[in-house]
């Protein structure tokens, strides 16, 4: 083994010792049944990985608008890297029976879209999904399906729909007929698969009294069930979508100095308790352009972009949901560029990042779901406050192009505590004036936990000394070496 790299491995691991040592992270159940628990990452079963050639009828990877090959297998062998990233929820878009690779174009709600598998095999992912505690969701369009849909073709079915663009049809969803249909074929789809959220698609012109029926019907067949859209909706959904969200942040994070001051936008109706459904919180989805597109516009790095932006949102109230290639700075302006292939050979540390952030978001009940202040807010430098009976944190975010420097007054956390900074491993005390001096590096997002001063942190010294000998034991070695090679 490599001396260097093993001396690297120790050292990290015990800095990381030293912080587990100090610090306690107040635990949630584990099992939760409350989105606001969640985070979400967006898939196109298409677009992952291809696994199994037995599936591949029809595909042509050069073309960006046919089928690549991606299947449930190659979800399923690709179980690790959804691992890393730590997401607790899996979104695989439309799954029936289709002839778009998105899963759009609707050819028969009661089967399952051959290229991407089987029935037996979807039901193993899920299986091994939930082996993993990831949960799994899966879009179902209500509109804008394929013109041979197998009800469009039956004779007696004529007046059940509408001809939409590109040889696509739109249900006509004040036919009671057609609600009943809709409903029980998704209602059936919970029935068999045993996944634990729906994605109402394309909902048209659907009313808010059918949209409803449906989720009602839904949550009958379980209770657990979450039920969202992408789209805006009066309806009872589990989760508040505004399509602004993407817009909005995509400007804030883009660069730095940006004009944060709509940054609460987004969850400020669900801060204020004037709803009880958190937001969806996003940087870009499957429909929009790539928040890498955004930030490469201005000339700014798109790693750095993103795990800044991605540092703010799973810290901040509300349900982080994060497209596929997000966590390697994939790019595009529209689909179906933004659609690409996963490109697993990338290396990135985005996607050790996410992970880190994730553990800390997952294990701390607070940062998901307590309570929160704004305590500062300008031109990019963003401080705010986490807490709740169990815990505090506070989240400095630094989407600026300098070091900045924040004095943080006692009263928000009290007198003789300290401040431990899960990122960058630094510790923060009272100084002689009695405030708490944070300071971080541009472009960078600090999560400090917020505990009872303990003085000398013996765990840390430990962990430092412990360093010590390492490295010093090293030198020792490679000095012996030397002089065995010089009398050789």
């Amino acid at each position: 083994m490599n001396v260097a790299k093993w001396i690297s491995t120790a050292v990290a691991s015990a800095l990381l010792a030293s912080t587990i040592g100090t610090t306690t992270i107040a635990h949630a159940e584990e099992e939760t049944h409350q989105i606001k628990d969640e985070s979400i990452y967006d898939v196109l079963v298409d677009r992952f990985f291809d696994k199994s050639v037995e599936n591949d009828y029809n595909i042509n990877a050069k073309d960006p608008k046919a089928f690549h090959g991606g299947d449930f297998a190659g979800i399923a062998t690709k179980i690790n890297h959804l691992k890393d990233l730590d997401f607790t929820m899996i979104s695989m878009g439309s799954v029936f029976s289709s002839e778009t690779y998105d899963g759009s174009a609707v050819v028969d709600y009661s089967k399952i879209e051959r290229q991407f598998g089987t029935s037996k095999e979807f039901k193993s992912l899920l299986n091994d999904l939930h082996k993993n505690n990831m949960k799994a969701m899966v879009d179902f369009p209500i509109n804008n399906v394929s013109k041979d849909n197998v009800w469009a073709l039956e004779g007696a079915h004529k007046n059940w729909y509408t001809t939409a663009s590109g040889n696509r049809i739109n249900w006509k969803t004040e036919n009671p007929d057609v609600q009943q249909a809709l409903i029980k074929a998704v209602v059936d789809f919970v029935g068999k698969y045993k996944v634990d959220g729906i994605r109402l698609t394309h909902l048209g012109n659907a009313d808010t009294a059918f949209i409803n029926k449906i989720i009602t019907a839904l949550k009958q067949q379980n209770k657990n069930l979450y039920v969202i859209s992408n789209e805006e909706s009066e309806a009872d959904f589990d989760l508040e979508y505004n399509p602004k969200t993407i817009d909005t942040y995509q400007s804030i994070f883009k660069n730095v100095d940006e004009d944060s001051s709509k940054v609460e936008e987004p969850y400020k109706a669900y801060v204020n308790g004037e709803t009880d459904k958190p937001a969806a919180l996003m940087i870009d989805d499957l429909n929009s352009a790539r928040f890498t597109h955004a930030s490469a516009e201005e000339n700014m790095f798109p790693p750095t972009r993103i795990k800044v932006a991605l540092g703010a949102l799973m810290t901040m109230p509300g349900v982080p949901i994060v497209t596929y290639g997000t966590e390697i700075a994939q790019n595009g302006s529209k689909v179906p560029e933004t659609h690409a292939t996963l490109d697993f050979r990338t290396k990135e540390d985005i996607i050790s990042y996410i992970g880190n952030l994730q553990s800390i978001r997952n294990k701390s009940e607070t940062l998901r779901t307590g309570k929160y202040k704004l305590l500062e807010n300008k031109n990019g430098l963003m401080v705010y406050e986490r807490y709740s009976d169990d815990e505090k944190w506070i989240v400095m975010v630094n989407n600026t192009d300098k070091t900045q420097r924040y004095e943080l007054d006692p009263a928000v956390i009290g007198k003789n505590k300290e401040l431990h900074g899960m990122f960058e491993n630094d510790i923060v005390r009272q100084t002689d004036n009695g405030k708490y001096n944070l300071v971080l590096d541009r472009e960078v997002v600090e999560l400090y936990q917020v505990t009872d001063h303990k003085g000398i942190n013996i765990p840390y010294m430990i962990a430092l000394g412990f360093v010590y000998v390492i490295f010093i034991g090293f030198i020792v070695a490679l000095l012996r070496r030397g002089r065995k090679n010089n009398r050789a």
